[in-house]
């Protein structure tokens, strides 16, 4: 017997709300239609400035990003929404060029997912972005870390230096806020990708000298954001 197919009026009202952008009609139906079956609420935009104005009148919990869009593209509009914002954002990128993919996480992107795609990994990365955020059960009550001319406050995600707060994405806390509880052990990077595998891991790197070029004064010779040879990364703290 075929299972009802399920549409956002049976969804809860504290189900997720997915902006989808992407240029491809196509794609788009069938993005909001799975997403919504697996409990998502969808709004979609064909391109970045329908984006914007949905963006005007609601509140996203994620954003699903096509690179590749005429007029405005993908990088230029994540660019434009790290301005004001730390929506999660995922990015669909061509697999052909693994460029696209570095910049999206160089301007502030969450994660990318190559296409073609299995639509099981994107529920999966899209659930690992949304579940991130600066303040954690666990680091509620944890204390302040400083490093340097830095104090990484877990419990509010808030990284400051000198007194000033630095403007880090969500990933970026999530990074800290690990490194944090290590407490000056190394943390293996399959712990700091979390779902994605091989691919989540490279971008771990990436992410990882993004936030050396905001912390170190050399991050080719990084002091607090050190590797540990074989086995990940970690932060040494005062």
């Amino acid at each position: 017997m075929a299972h009802p197919v399920r549409t956002e009026a049976d969804l809860p009202d504290e189900a997720p709300h997915i902006l989808v952008v992407d240029d491809d009609r196509r794609l788009r139906e069938l993005l909001a239609r799975y997403l919504a079956e697996q409990g998502f609420r969808v709004t979609a935009a064909a391109s970045a400035e329908e984006a914007r104005a949905r963006a005007q009148a609601l509140v996203f919990d994620a954003m699903v990003l096509d690179v590749m869009m005429p007029g405005e593209n993908g990088f230029d509009y994540a660019r434009s929404v790290r301005e004001t914002s730390k929506v999660p954002i995922l990015m669909l990128t061509a697999r052909s060029n693994p460029n696209d993919r570095v910049m999206g996480l160089e301007i502030g992107a969450d994660d990318y997912l190559p296409k073609p795609f299995d639509p099981r990994e994107l529920t999966l990365r899209l659930n690992n972005i949304i579940n991130r955020g600066p303040v954690r059960p666990r680091d509620a009550d944890a204390a302040p870390v400083a490093f340097g001319p830095f104090v990484f406050r877990p419990d509010r995600g808030e990284l400051r230096r000198d007194g000033e707060t630095l403007r880090i994405t969500e990933r970026e806390r999530e990074i800290l806020s690990i490194l944090a509880q290590a407490a000056g052990a190394a943390v293996e990077r399959e712990h700091l990708a979390g779902v994605g595998g091989a691919a989540a891991e490279r971008a771990i790197d990436v992410q990882m000298n993004r936030l050396r070029r905001k912390i170190e004064v050399d991050p080719a010779n990084p002091s607090f954001l050190q590797t540990v040879r074989g086995v990940g990364y970690r932060l040494v703290i005062d």
